[in-house]
C-alpha cells in the first residue's frame, strides 16, 4: 500500500513541478507557493469528510505537541516550496526539480540522527552517490564550474522538505498513540487530518501575508484561474500519497522510492515543456535514483 502511494504522490509531484515552473515565470515566489494550498484545503476537507463517509471513525484528539509539529511543518514546507521556485527560476524544470529532491537523502541522514532509523553500508554508499548527483545537477557549465547559488538553494530545499516529512509522520504517529484508549484512527483518516491542518495554516499564513504586502500577487493569481487550479489539485493529491505513505512507513523509505519521481519530471521536461536536458543532467538525475534504490534495498 505504501509503495502504491508513494509512486502515486511521486507522479502527481512531478505535475505540479511543471505547472509551478510555468507559473513562476509569471507570478512572484510568494504566489506560485501560494498556488500550492489555495485549492488544496476545500479538496482535503472534502478528502477527509468521504473517509468519514465510507469508514466511520472515532475523532482524533489532538495535543500541543500536535500542533507544534503541524506548525512546524507548515512553516517548513512554505519555506522549501519557495526556495524550490527560485531554483526554478535559476535553471530549467528538470534540474530544479532534481535538486530538491536531495530531500529524500537529507531525511534519511536525519532520520538515522535523530528518529532511529538505522542504515546499512549500502544504504550509506546510497546517500554518497546522491550527494554527488546533486553536486553533478548543480553545474551550470560542467561538474569543474559549480554554482554556489543553485547548491545552497537546493539543498536548503531538500532539508526543508526534509523536516516536514519527518514532523509529518511524527503528527500522524502521535494521533494513533493519543488515540491509543479508543477504537484505532485508520492511517488513511489520521494522515487526512495532519493534511487538512496543515494546509489550512499554510493558507491562512500565506492569504493573510500577500493580503497586507503584496495583492498585486492575489490578483495575479486569481487572472490565472487554470494554471493555480491545476497545481492546487496535482498537490493536494500528491500531498495524499505522500502523508497516507509516511504513516505507513518511515520518510527515509517512503521519500527513497520517491525518487522514481525524477523519471516522470525529466518526461514531462522533455515532451510538455519541450527542454532540453544535457548528458551531465540525466547522469545527475539517473544517480539519484541509483541512490534511491540502494536505500531502499536495505
Amino acid at each position: 500500500m505504501w509503495i502504491a502511494l508513494t509512486i502515486l504522490a511521486a507522479f502527481m509531484q512531478s505535475w505540479r513541478n511543471a505547472f509551478q515552473s510555468e507559473l513562476s515565470q509569471q507570478v512572484k515566489v510568494s504566489g506560485v507557493t501560494l498556488a500550492r494550498f489555495i485549492w488544496a484545503g476545500p479538496i482535503a476537507a472534502l478528502y477527509l469528510f468521504s473517509l468519514y463517509q465510507f469508514q466511520p471513525s472515532e475523532l482524533p484528539s489532538f495535543s500541543y505537541q500536535l500542533y507544534a509539529f503541524v506548525i512546524g511543518a507548515s512553516l517548513m514546507q512554505i519555506l522549501a516550496t519557495g526556495l524550490m521556485v527560485k531554483l526554478f527560476q535559476l535553471k530549467n524544470f528538470a534540474v530544479g526539480a532534481g535538486l530538491a529532491k536531495s530531500e529524500a537523502l537529507v531525511a534519511a541522514i536525519l532520520g538515522v540522527l535523530f528518529f532511529g532509523t538505522s542504515l546499512s553500508l549500502l544504504g550509506w554508499i546510497g546517500v554518497i552517490i546522491g550527494a554527488v548527483a546533486v553536486m553533478l545537477l548543480s553545474t551550470q557549465r560542467g561538474v569543474k564550474r559549480l554554482s554556489l547559488n543553485t547548491i545552497v538553494l537546493g539543498i536548503g530545499s531538500g532539508v526543508a522538505f526534509a523536516f516536514t516529512s519527518l514532523w509529518v509522520r511524527e503528527a500522524s504517529l502521535l494521533l494513533m498513540t493519543d488515540s491509543a484508549m479508543y477504537d484505532p484512527i485508520p492511517f488513511t483518516h489520521r494522515a487526512a487530518w495532519v493534511l487538512l491542518s496543515v494546509i489550512g495554516l499554510q493558507t491562512l499564513i500565506l492569504v493573510s501575508y500577500l493580503g497586507i504586502k503584496d495583492r498585486a500577487t492575489l490578483l495575479a493569481l486569481w487572472h490565472r484561474p487554470r494554471l493555480t487550479l491545476s497545481i492546487s489539485v496535482c498537490s493536494c493529491i500528491a500531498s495524499i500519497g505522500w502523508f497516507s505513505a509516511m504513516s505507513l512507513q518511515a520518510v527515509p523509505y517512503v521519500k527513497t522510492l520517491g525518487q522514481i519521481e525524477v523519471f516522470f519530471t525529466m518526461l514531462i521536461s522533455v515532451f510538455w515543456l519541450k527542454q532540453k536536458v544535457k548528458v551531465n543532467e540525466i547522469l545527475g538525475l539517473v544517480l539519484i535514483a541509483l541512490a534511491a534504490i540502494l536505500v531502499m534495498w536495505t
